[in-house]
């Protein structure tokens, strides 16, 4: 099932692959990078249909006027840009926390956690497929969420719901020999986790 499972991306590739040529470029693009304010109108008109579209023309206008007076800066020029500074470290923090949030672990040593809780070894694949689904599905609930409570709440709710659960896990994972049923506690954690991880980092 796995290789059919992994061939089936190259499905949606295959289907991009012949579709992508019959669509027109973006308006913008072409306004914007192509300066073909001509092209730019048939691409509205084909994406929107006829009528008089001069109201989007203008904020891609004016776009394009934003863009030409924003001055482009090089990596090393970010670094040193000290309006920059506070962005800058905030994004290193938010992308170094994301990579040491443990996520990667919890995938890798996820097998071993259902394997010693007694699954059947042809059921842990749809397990694990699974969790891969809960990660998916918390993500499309966190764009529902972001909107109401913000991006802050959601990465300090989600970062500080994954600790719990860390250490929660670590605490079944080592009294698993002594109660059978933490075994299943994991389980329930690993999938928690999962779930505070997409709904926040």
């Amino acid at each position: 099932l796995w290789p059919w499972l992994l061939a089936s991306s190259g499905l949606s590739a295959l289907v991009q692959l012949v579709t992508l040529p019959f669509f027109p470029d973006s308006p913008s693009y072409l306004l914007i990078q192509k300066g073909n304010e001509e092209a730019c109108r048939k691409a509205i008109r084909k994406l929107w249909g006829e009528g008089d579209h001069q109201a989007e023309i203008d904020d891609i206008t004016k776009e394009k006027g934003a863009m030409a007076s924003t001055k482009t800066f090089r990596v090393l020029e970010v670094i040193k840009e000290r309006s920059l500074r506070w962005q800058l470290y905030i994004l290193m923090t938010v992308m170094t926390t994301l990579q040491l949030c443990g996520i990667n672990a919890i995938y890798f040593y996820s097998f071993e956690v259902f394997h010693t809780a007694k699954f059947e070894e042809y059921l842990i694949p749809y397990v694990s497929l699974g969790v891969g689904l809960c990660e998916c599905l918390s993500s499309i609930l966190c764009s529902t969420l972001i909107d109401r409570f913000g991006r802050k709440v959601l990465l300090w709710g989600g970062y500080l719901l994954m600790c719990s659960v860390l250490a929660l896990l670590t605490m079944t994972l080592s009294l698993q020999h002594r109660f059978f049923w933490m075994h299943y506690f994991s389980v329930i954690l690993i999938f928690l986790f999962v779930v505070f991880y997409g709904i926040g980092p």
